[in-house]
């Protein structure tokens, strides 16, 4: 009885530790050691002054998403995007979805044990049968189990395969959440840039207006020609279309928003700020390419997805040696249904079954061959991940080292063309100049303020590009514990449905 507890206790050990799956090594990112420094990509001098703040050397992903907007209206939004968005909720869904897979595949290694109950009645030609009986009935009751002994790791491979699947869908919605915290940001500062656009423009529409009524009572005087009225008209009317233009790209970014969202805009919104009052850390330490395996989502999915191409190589080698399963029962056996539970009655059976791959036609070994290929593709996707990301970080550093220089530029610009616009106007008024003077600063003004603002815009949204870019966005407040990747957002009785706690949880 000894020799057989021992058996089986080495039977178990063998099924539940052993696979074929080969050894995994992270594969070499496929970029420089170090971000670009130098150049463009050296923070410039003046950061503060442009209105940003310091992170005081915490690295972006530990930077909570609270802490980066300030804007209390912004935080509300990004509040209200976390517990109603769908596509955050589908994406928490297939974590559940991703971990009730994997609870199935788990439940291969373990034997499966039912209760049967069951009667039978037959009838036998009566040359066949014995004492002339033609018809017997057969009653039985008891319980059937069957287990696989996964000696060769096939079903463990199998499991591996679906836990590093879940972990994938898990760290996808983790990137998913990171990524809606930014694109609710950038599209609220579409709606700011939209704001102050309409201002310059309806500021200009005014000026305009002012203008050609001057314009036009000199024409009506004498004192002024057609063509000076003419072109003070075409200000008035390319203001008017942009501002109807303008107004039509402010209702659309705020339904974009809306969608985003997931719910309609509330009326009780906190007060924002303005464009130009905008307050973002503008120096968050970039850190090491490195420091990106374990910081971006995006990059911890794809090796999940290599993970467990991995492990659907053990499966697809295990596939080549025999397969063993034992299948029994126990219960009772009579003739009529008041026999069953009668002393003699007792029915076993047990039946250990080998398989073993003979001639599939070429089955086993193109089912390797594919696993191998859809492993290197992996690797691939792997390596273009990490790649993408290196090229994120590296575009916001470039941007973040220029922005600020350019915009003091275009502020320094608006100043300048505000004053010649004014002395042209005074030395049209006084008869020295032409209208064409004006025309041309009033047109000058308009386009720098534009592009003045949307400069503003493109500085903002780059800093939430990169933060995104380092990982930030996951936590809420800075020194918080980084949730779970399967863990929802903490956002009030609203919130999105509730994932799975963990894979651990799961078993």
């Amino acid at each position: 009885m000894r020799r057989l507890s021992l058996i089986a206790a080495a039977i178990a050990v063998l099924a539940t530790g052993c696979t074929m799956e080969p050894k995994y090594e992270r594969p070499a990112a496929p970029v420089s050691q170090t971000f670009p420094t130098g150049g463009v990509y050296a923070t410039q001098p003046g950061a503060a002054d442009a209105g940003g703040r310091s992170a005081k050397d915490v690295a972006g992903a530990d930077i909570g998403w609270r802490e980066f907007f300030v804007d209390a209206r912004l935080q509300r939004l990004i509040d209200i995007a976390l517990a109603n968005n769908r596509d955050l909720r589908t994406s928490v869904l297939n974590i559940q979805a991703a971990q009730a897979q994997y609870r199935i595949v788990r439940s291969e290694l373990f034997p499966t044990i039912s209760a049967q109950a069951d009667q039978s009645k037959q009838r036998t030609p009566r040359n066949l049968s014995f004492f002339d009986r033609t018809i017997s009935n057969t009653y039985s009751v008891g319980l059937n189990a069957s287990w696989e002994i996964d000696l060769f790791g096939r079903v463990q491979s199998l499991k591996d395969q679906a836990l590093a699947q879940y972990f994938s869908t898990a760290y996808a919605r983790k990137a998913f959440e990171i990524s809606l915290i930014s694109q609710v940001a950038a599209q609220y500062l579409q709606v700011l840039q939209a704001d102050d656009l309409l201002t310059v423009t309806e500021s200009t529409l005014k000026t305009a207006r002012e203008s050609y009524d001057i314009v036009k009572l000199q024409f009506d005087n004498g004192t002024a020609s057609e063509l000076d009225l003419s072109q003070s008209q075409t200000v008035v009317e390319t203001a008017t279309a942009n501002y109807q233009a303008q107004q039509r790209a402010r209702a659309q970014a705020v339904n974009a928003l809306v969608l985003l969202l997931g719910e309609p805009m509330p009326d009780d919104l906190p007060t924002g700020m303005p464009l130009n009052e905008q307050d973002f850390l503008t120096d968050i330490p970039a850190g090491l390419p490195s420091d990106l395996l374990t910081r971006r989502p995006d990059i911890m999915e794809a090796e999940q997805n290599l993970l467990a191409a991995n492990a659907n190589i053990g499966a697809a080698r295990a596939a080549f040696f025999p397969r063993i399963s034992l299948t029994g029962s126990f219960g009772t056996l009579s003739p009529t249904l008041g026999g069953l539970f009668k002393p003699g009655s007792a029915a076993w059976s047990f039946a250990p079954t080998i398989t073993l791959p003979i001639f599939e036609g070429g089955q086993n070994q193109a089912n390797l061959d594919l696993a191998n290929i859809q492993k290197n593709i992996q690797i691939s996707q792997y390596e273009k991940a990490i790649q993408s990301a290196f090229r994120d970080v590296a575009d916001g550093l470039a941007a973040r080292g220029t922005y600020d220089q350019q915009i003091q530029a275009l502020e320094r610009d608006t100043a300048a063309q505000q004053r010649r616009l004014d002395l042209s106007t005074m030395r049209y008024r006084q008869g020295v100049d032409s209208y064409l003077g004006v025309l041309t600063a009033q047109q000058d003004l308009y386009s720098v303020q534009q592009t003045l603002i949307t400069a503003r815009t493109q500085r903002l949204a780059n800093l939430v590009t990169l933060y995104q870019a380092l990982g930030g966005g996951w936590i809420e407040h800075t020194g918080d514990a980084p949730r779970p990747a399967d863990a929802p957002a903490d956002v009030g009785p609203a919130s999105a449905p509730r994932a799975a706690s963990s894979a651990a949880a799961a078993g």
